[in-house]
């Protein structure tokens, strides 16, 4: 039994003294021994870096007291190798300021951080070491593999930017009204023949019955529209009132015999205290600013009427030029005329332009699909009408076509900076590489559309989560990459409706993720040779190939 024990002991001391370095050259031959973690494990590019957290375990009696130790991070990628500086341990006895490694060991965090460069979406992160010992170096044979890359899936973001179109004000079909109107003397609802004799009169019945040749024009219908005068009784006037409208709608239908008016309908204002209001405020009385502010201070007709008398120099003055144009009955037309029509307005782009107001030009342009006719129109709408609009419309159409300096220059020159001019400028920033620039624009514009291109430049800063809020139920293209990024699968999932190439990679790396191998590769059919490359180096796939 006690010869058994002794030989144990012997096999353990032996064991021992294969992983103790009692020379730095040891340290260099057992540098297997050192045990490395890195956080991630599978690296990803965030913002344009790849950064990641290294921990390193030296065991016990691994260090030499005398020795230094080099550890350098390199990220090895296709086309190249790029080295973080050189992580330096020194052991007890060393007087330089590196970090400390005891004989019994240590555990030491490290940080490291590479800028991107294409190719390192297929690489790999490796250790290389060395120990320094007086004037002698021993180099550790191999490096030690510790981490794969790198993710690039953020980069999947688009950042085209949303933008709309400003609206054309063109009316398909546009109410016109045309009028005339009879007067009435004081307390009387008598329509006399004077009146309907009036110059007014006539050319309002010539006018309606020329628009029966009108193709374009139709008419809807006529209001007889009845007032009276602001004097006496409120009651009395408001019955006054009614008469006037009944006698009127009579004398108008027969005055307007053989002519179609429409429908006529009667309506009976009362006391005309607005118009009252309006004729005041366009005389030249001398106490009209006076007079109106008499009508704001007080609702109650009676004491309105009231307070006015009281002004005894003017209230003759009222009485004689203001009042009798107040007893009245309006004939008030209602006419529908039905603008151009798409296939018209193509043909007058063609034939006669100049006949085409800024509106309809805007129309035009909406209604045409060919980007080069849009500008062209555009610039016709600047030349005509120094059209605000046209110049911001010419922007977005520059950035579909990807003209991002032209769109910068045409957007200089709009005047009305609005919300949707800060959306744009902020798509020109952010299409140029100057994310703090665009983000200013964007949350200036705090517009749906700049939310959306605001999440994008949080994608690009790696702010993913942000990104997901601002984009959940948008059904904008970065919102199911928000949702992969956040690892929020199902929702991204859920978001991707579209059936395009962009849309089945983004299935093909959610089903990757799940471990759907087979929806993986199907999904990467279906998004066809546009993606077939980047699939190539994309580690989402590592294992579906």
């Amino acid at each position: 039994m006690k010869n058994n024990f002794i030989k144990s002991f012997i096999v353990a001391v032996s064991a021992f003294a294969m992983i103790s370095c009692d020379s730095p050259s040891k340290m260099a031959e057992l540098a297997d021994q050192i045990t490395f973690k890195c956080n991630p494990e599978v690296l990803e590019v965030v913002a344009g870096a790849i950064e990641a957290d290294i921990t390193v375990n030296f065991p016990a009696e691994f260090f030499h007291p005398k020795a230094i130790m080099e550890v350098t991070p390199v990220l090895v990628y296709q086309g190249g190798e790029v080295a973080y500086h050189p992580f330096i341990y020194q052991g007890e006895k060393i007087t330089d300021n590196y970090r400390l490694v005891s004989e019994d060991g240590a555990q030491i965090r490290e940080k490291v951080a590479f800028k991107y460069v294409p190719g390192m979406e297929k690489s790999h992160l490796e250790l290389r070491g060395k120990v320094l010992y007086k004037d002698k170096v021993y180099n550790v044979a191999e490096a030690f593999k510790i981490a794969d890359g790198a993710n690039t899936t953020y980069m999947l973001v688009n950042t085209d930017g949303v933008a709309k179109f400003a609206k054309d004000n063109y009316q398909e079909v546009i109410t016109e009204n045309e009028e005339a109107q009879i007067h009435f003397l004081v307390n009387s609802a008598q329509v006399r023949n004077s009146e309907l004799k009036s110059q007014d009169l006539k050319d309002y019945k010539e006018t309606l019955a020329a628009l029966e040749g009108d193709a374009r024009r139709t008419i809807v219908g006529t209001d007889v529209v009845s007032y009276a005068s602001p004097e006496g009784s409120e009651k009395f006037n408001n019955k006054l009132s009614d008469k006037r409208g009944e006698n009127a709608s009579k004398a108008l239908s027969k005055f307007m015999k053989g002519v179609d008016a429409g429908e006529i309908s009667v309506k009976s204002i009362g006391e005309d205290w607005e118009g009252f209001q309006d004729m005041v405020a366009k005389s030249d009385l001398e106490d009209k600013d006076l007079i109106i502010r008499v009508l704001s201070m007080y609702s109650d007709p009676n004491v309105r009427e009231r307070e006015i008398r009281n002004m005894s120099n003017v209230y003759k003055t009222l009485a004689d030029d203001v009042l009798p144009q107040l007893r009245r009955s309006r004939f008030i037309t209602s006419v529908e005329y039905t603008n151009y029509t798409p296939e018209e307005l193509a043909k007058i782009v063609e034939e006669n332009i100049d006949i085409l107001d800024e509106e309809a030009i805007l129309r035009a342009a909406a209604l045409t699909k060919d980007n080069n006719d849009k500008i062209d129109l555009y610039a016709e709408a600047i030349k005509k009408f120094n059209s605000d609009r046209a110049k911001y419309n010419s922007a977005v159409v520059y950035l579909e076509e990807g003209k991002v300096e032209k769109a910068a220059d045409v957007l200089a020159k709009v005047e009305n900076q609005d919300a949707d001019y800060n959306n744009v400028k902020g798509i020109v920033a952010m299409r140029q590489g100057n994310l703090e620039e665009a983000a200013k624009y964007l949350k200036a514009a705090n517009t749906p559309e700049a939310k959306a291109n605001l999440a994008a430049i949080d994608i690009l800063n790696g702010d993913y989560y942000e990104a997901a809020t601002k984009l959940a139920g948008t059904g904008d293209e970065n919102e199911a990459l928000a949702y992969i990024l956040t690892d929020q699968l199902g929702k991204a999932s859920d978001a991707l409706k579209c059936k395009c190439p962009h849309a089945s990679y983004l299935k093909a790396i959610v089903a990757a993720r799940k471990g759907d191998v087979d929806r993986a590769k199907a999904e990467l059919e279906n998004a066809g040779a546009e993606y077939a490359k980047r699939a190539e180096t994309d580690i989402e796939f590592a294992k579906v190939k």
